[in-house]
């Protein structure tokens, strides 16, 4: 079962320009865009408090047979 994940939700950050500057240099050293990373963040954050199984209840109802 593939899950569809929608991307078009926007988050607004305010954060230090010197720790803005930052994250985008170390994400820039590991080839990743500071979107990619945030969303990186969100999922393994998302996982730590609801566990492994957390896309099942999220998207429960973007669930397609393949």
């Amino acid at each position: 079962m593939k899950i569809l994940e929608n991307r078009t939700a926007r988050l607004t950050l305010l954060i230090d320009p010197d720790k803005k500057a930052t994250f985008e240099r170390l994400c820039a050293d590991e080839d990743v865009t500071p979107s990619q990373m945030v969303r990186k963040l969100i999922r393994d954050y998302i996982e730590q408090r609801m566990g492994p199984d957390w896309k099942e209840h999220v998207f429960k109802d973007r669930q397609v047979e393949l």
